[in-house]
């Protein structure tokens, strides 16, 4: 069965970091790249960064735009520029491309989550090659991805890819950032997320200024992605016909982030990933063994705390006393509902709200517990 593969490229590798024009160069090599993949069997997704930064060029910015209303109108001006580039040189090569606009409302419904699915695969059965985008233009601030290495992260495991490639201005993962530290170790595998933690890997923002995500955005997507048993590879943008070459195996280049034996269903992906939370629920010790290391259900017994604001059925946050998030799950209480049965056992809970509810505040099978924190 053909592999399918997420390349996800930023504004920093598309455009030059002097004046923010499209680095045309770059671009060319990418679309040769992906056309010759996608001939040699390979089923290939864009996600492409680079609306904002184009919207700018066209109209003569000199930054990035700081108001929301400002950036989603550069946003619609850019978009278009971009995909009429991406257009001619896919065109060149006879390779049909597709737009995918995305905002996280989009996938937030379940049923909006299978239909974006199905559209994918109908696009990738076709041999089109989708680019897709976040929807800057109508996108809210609740509603958003926050960076398109996360987007590439949640289509990766939507279209339950077997990469997912981050092009960006650095050659790999280094354990400091090299431009300040010449000690710096570069990191060329990550088998456990964990092991991060032993290095003071510096994860700033892009160096270009155009760009939004720094590499804190690119291992948080790697977590994403190889939680759902999608191999996931940091490399330079520049460069991009080493894709070919990781793919072979030919060389060793860039970083690779081993994905999970045990991807989570993707019922369960939806929950930790797509849904953006609400509120948070605070555990005693018993209620976080439990749920951690019994696979029980969440009961309103262990509850020592409840914030925000949230009804039945919404993501909420899953936190320690210390207030690490531990877990995430759909709640069967809204919060006024929880800070009256919090902390007592269930067979109280008719009493309390005065009418038969669920005995838990989180089923088992809407509950996610966070991965561990451990990479070599």
């Amino acid at each position: 069965m053909s592999q399918t593969i997420v390349v996800k490229i930023g504004t920093s590798s598309l455009t030059q970091s002097a004046t923010g024009h499209l680095a045309l160069s770059t671009l060319a090599t990418l679309v040769e790249t992906l056309t010759r993949l996608q001939k040699q069997g390979y089923r290939v997704v864009l996600v492409s960064s680079g609306a904002v930064g184009v919207g700018c060029d066209r109209l003569g910015l000199t930054e990035r735009p700081r108001t929301i209303a400002l950036k989603q109108a550069v946003a619609a001006v850019g978009q278009g520029r971009l995909m009429r580039v991406y257009d001619d040189l896919f065109s060149t090569l006879k390779q049909p491309i597709a737009q995918v606009l995305l905002t996280r409302g989009d996938l937030v419904q379940r049923n909006g989550y299978v239909n974006v699915y199905n559209t994918f695969q109908q696009l990738l059965k076709l041999g089109v090659i989708p680019i897709v985008n976040e929807n800057d233009t109508v996108s809210v601030d609740e509603l958003k991805f926050g960076d398109n290495d996360t987007l590439s992260a949640l289509v990766a495991s939507l279209v339950e890819a077997d990469w997912l490639f981050l092009l960006t201005d650095v050659d790999r993962l280094y354990s400091a950032d090299p431009r300040e530290n010449p000690d710096a170790q570069p990191i060329s595998l990550v088998t456990n997320m964990e092991q991060l933690e032993q290095f003071q890997v510096k994860t700033g923002d892009s160096r270009s200024g155009w760009g939004t995500g720094g590499m804190i955005t690119k291992i948080e997507a790697a977590r994403i992605a190889t939680g759902s048993g999608v191999r996931t590879v940091i490399t330079e943008g520049k460069f991009p016909q080493n894709l070919e070459k990781i793919l072979q195996g030919t060389e060793l280049i860039g970083t690779q982030f081993e994905p999970q034996n045990r991807p989570v269903n993707a019922r369960k992906h939806w929950i930790a990933n797509v849904l953006v939370p609400t509120g948070k629920i605070y555990l005693d010790a018993g209620a976080i063994r439990a749920i951690s290391h019994g696979g029980k259900s969440l009961l309103a017994a262990g509850i020592t705390q409840v914030e925000g604001e949230f009804n039945l059925q919404d993501s909420v946050q899953i936190c320690n006393l210390d207030g690490q998030e531990i877990a995430r799950g759909l709640v069967n209480y809204s919060q006024g509902e929880l800070q009256k049965i919090k902390g007592l056992h269930s067979d109280k809970i008719p009493e309390i709200l005065g009418y038969d509810g669920a005995d838990t505040v989180i089923h088992r099978d809407n509950l996610v517990v966070s991965s561990p924190l451990s990479i070599t």
